[in-house]
């Protein structure tokens, strides 16, 4: 299954194939899969899907960012200020060491 829970061609066209990879990681990786209750296969493919997609806009990679999760969300609040930005006052003191 992919990240975003659709089907993925390689789940029933599977290539067998051998890693060399540091003991460390594989540990790891063993350690998570028990954890996430899914073999070492998954866990392999899951971390190629998003080594494939590094680089590219986070949502194509399946992964939903704070801003996809509320744009919904985005502006329903009435401050009162239209940009918080432009308020001298309101950045007061920002990014100083107290």
């Amino acid at each position: 299954m992919c990240l975003d829970g659709s089907m993925a061609i390689w789940e029933y066209a599977c290539m067998k194939t051998t890693l060399d990879i540091p003991a460390d990681l594989y540990r790891s990786a063993k350690i998570k899969a028990a954890m996430e209750g899914c073999t070492l296969k998954e866990i392999v493919a899951r971390g190629l899907v998003l080594a494939l997609h590094e680089g590219k806009p986070q949502e194509s990679a399946g992964v939903m960012t704070a801003f996809d999760s509320m744009k919904d969300a985005y502006g329903c609040v009435e401050s009162g200020v239209s940009d918080l930005g432009s308020n001298p006052d309101h950045l007061k003191g920002f990014g100083s060491e107290k």
